[in-house]
């Protein structure tokens, strides 16, 4: 499930379909003078190793641009991120950091002259904790970085100074001797919503010879009970600190998050902003005198309400929000001299927009339409950018450019990975649901697709809800898309009611309307596949992840109109979730009430409550320890469907949360899920499982 203002969301590592160059194994088949076959659909290690480039930050003067490469490291079982840097004028790239572990969230110094990041690497300094993500800065023409912080519990975030000689960072409180003194007397335990330690901000100086012979000691700006800080800026003369903060660190509390700000002199915070629902992410106008936000602008439910771009006085006053009239959720960039820039969802694309601050008025920078924009970043004068940006059907890359007018040079080959297969063709189509209400949905179909040629079809649900499936080439995660494709089948990935992308009276549309709508949105997009002649009506598969595996149980335990379902991280029963979950809100907000205030519509939207009509075989895949969707949903709906004698599998992932981060268990997950679908789908046998071994004498 994704959360908007960043509260819950399934992070998966970035990867890729081909390790080796392009052409590699042609070259090697050439060596030993035979004609190797040429695989045309990528195998799942193939898929698990793609890379990919994200994040990328330009250099203030716009020559250069750092970015991250995701890698899969099978030694380790983990994805490794590295950085990378581009001259834009020659287009050469080669990497910059190489240490074991990851390094991420690469920001220039404004002078130009140094990088910093955070890395998980092993610490330079005395006494860093093992495994902990420390602020580390090098020089912009390479060479080794050095370490700048060992703090406990590790960096969460950074920000530079617009001195270039300071850095701000966030890292949450070590335990307290109290607390460490209680650990001591009783072992490991935690009382619920009490043991807390809160995120702070620190001030840390650029090591200089001249100024300081020893390495400089981090300085704390905030402290104390009474707020766990979230995002920050620096004001731009350097002397404030703009940061949102909400009452304590707790995913629960995010309604909580006001704007505050401190003076680094002397320490003082003033909360300048105090609203209902969260406030978050302020930066600063050019001259120093306003503040822009995110809000929910007091909106109860701000869990699919959109939220909104506001602008205050840095004194405190009465905040205007400068975009009311754009009909979505806004990710504020940065505040330039010509307007406040932002992301945006528009139906299955994204872009970059800009607003006046006066006249409100937005305009989309971005070229061209179809095509998903992103993490977008500005030189000092705003004219020139660097971004991802995917294309229809086609893979993201990092590109720079021109901002007026919006023209961008694509400085990395991440799509060379796929050139060597056939890849399916995605379409963005539409249907209309049982309400009427129109739906859309990424169709897949494969190279050789015949119009009038019955396909087997498989349902892939995004999670979310607020989550929205694109027609460009990514990675295959959990679920083989490529080479069901490949295989002879169809796949659908309907951005069903509640979608982010299409407005806010659309992402309300499953208010009180959880599953019961949302599997009118996917029955009907199946029926308007079959009415075409497309599909096969009795080879009809669905999955899905988080809340698409909420949508999939819905579907196990109400239709008999699939031949086979996979539930992946689902919820089964929402009165289970809610009374197990560490998003409570999550239920309030989409259904209006508490279990025990309205037991009816949990009942209505649970699948639970339909599981004497199951009929479905159902694979049933969740990580052990996830407490956003936690795994009491798996058993209960397991137990139900085997009472019922309704074929069915649970897998549960060995030490893992909501999402399964790991190449390894992603391998297993992908596997699963190819071998169900090929049997309940193509009819073929499934494996045996594997003998028990016997002890040796």
């Amino acid at each position: 499930m994704s959360k908007r203002f960043g509260v819950w969301a399934v992070v998966l590592a970035g990867s890729a379909w081909c390790a080796a160059p392009a052409g590699m194994c042609a070259q090697e088949s050439a060596k030993s003078g035979a004609a190797a076959p040429v695989a045309t659909t990528p195998t799942i290690d193939q898929s698990l190793e793609m890379k990919s480039a994200s994040n990328p930050r330009i250099s203030p003067d716009g020559r250069r641009v750092v970015y991250e490469v995701v890698a899969t490291n099978w030694e380790d079982n983990s994805f490794d991120r590295n950085l990378w840097i581009a001259d834009v004028g020659s287009g050469e790239v080669r990497q910059l950091t190489s240490a074991k572990k990851s390094s991420t969230g690469a920001d220039w110094s404004p002078d130009g002259k140094w990088i910093a990041f955070v890395s998980d690497r092993p610490g330079q300094i005395s006494g860093s904790p093992a495994e902990k993500r420390q602020l580390y800065v090098m020089s912009a023409d390479g060479g080794e970085a050095q370490q700048l912080t060992k703090v406990e519990n590790g960096v969460s975030g950074f920000d530079w100074a617009p001195d270039s000689n300071r850095i701000a960072f966030a890292a949450s409180d070590a335990d307290t001797k109290a607390m460490k003194d209680r650990k001591e007397k009783y072992g490991e335990y935690a009382v619920v919503h009490e043991d807390y330690q809160m995120e702070h901000l620190w001030v840390v100086e650029l090591p200089n010879a001249e100024r300081n012979a020893a390495q400089p000691e981090a300085k704390r700006l905030t402290e104390g009970n009474t707020f766990s800080v979230g995002r920050f800026s620096w004001s731009p003369d350097g002397t404030r600190i703009a940061f949102s903060a909400q009452r304590d660190p707790d995913l629960i509390s995010n309604f909580s998050s006001d704007i505050y700000v401190v003076t680094v002199g002397d320490k003082t915070v003033k909360k300048i902003v105090d609203t209902p629902g969260p406030d978050t992410n302020p930066k600063w106008s050019p001259d120093g005198k306003k503040i822009a936000y995110q809000t929910s602008a007091g909106s109860k439910y701000f869990y699919y309400t959109n939220g909104k771009i506001a602008v205050v006085a840095a004194e405190g006053g009465t905040p205007e929000v400068v975009t009311s009239a754009f009909d979505e959720d806004p990710n504020l960039i940065d505040w330039g001299p010509d307007g406040i820039y932002f992301e945006a969802a528009q139906k299955t694309y994204g872009h970059v927009f800009r607003v006046n601050p006066v006249t409100k008025a937005v305009e989309k920078l971005d070229a061209p339409d179809h095509a998903v924009t992103g993490g977008a970043s500005f030189t000092r004068d705003f004219k020139l950018s660097a971004f991802r940006m995917a294309a229809e059907n086609g893979y993201g890359e990092i590109y720079a450019g021109t901002v007026g007018p919006w023209k961008a040079k694509k400085l990395t080959s991440m799509g060379e990975q796929v050139a060597a297969f056939k890849v399916a063709h995605r379409e963005v189509i539409s249907w209309t649901s049982a309400d009427g209400t129109k739906i859309e949905g990424v169709l897949y179909t494969p190279p050789d697709f015949t119009v009038g040629k019955k396909y087997p079809l498989l349902v892939v649900i995004h999670g979310g809800p607020t989550g929205v499936d694109q027609p460009v080439v990514n990675a295959d995660r959990y679920y083989p898309i490529e080479r069901f494709v490949a295989k002879g089948a169809l796949v659908l990935r309907p951005n069903y009611r509640g979608s982010a992308g299409y407005g806010e009276k659309f992402r309300a549309l499953n208010v009180r309307n959880l599953g019961v709508g949302d599997y009118a949105d996917v029955i009907s997009g199946v029926d308007s596949l079959i009415a075409k002649g497309w599909v096969d009506r009795e080879r009809v598969g669905a999955m899905g992840w988080s809340q698409g595996g909420y949508i999939s149980a819905f579907i196990s335990a109400s239709s008999d109109r699939f031949k086979a379902v996979s539930v992946g991280a689902g919820i089964s029963d929402w009165m289970t979730y809610y009374v197990n979950t560490d998003v409570t809100p999550f239920t309030q907000q989409y259904l209006h009430a508490g279990p025990w205030e309205d037991p009816e519509i949990y009942r209505k939207t649970s699948p639970i409550s339909y599981v004497m009509k199951a009929k479905t075989p159902t694979l049933i895949q969740h990580g052990e320890n996830d407490r956003r969707v936690p795994i009491p949903n798996a058993y209960e709906l397991r137990q139900a469907l085997e009472d019922r004698g309704v074929p069915v599998k649970m897998v549960v992932y060995k030490g893992f949360g909501h999402g399964i981060t790991k190449p390894k268990q992603q391998r297993a997950v992908m596997e699963e899920n190819e071998r169900w679908f090929a049997q309940y789908i193509w009819g073929e046998k499934p494996e045996p499982a594997p003998a028990p071994t016997e002890e040796k004498k």
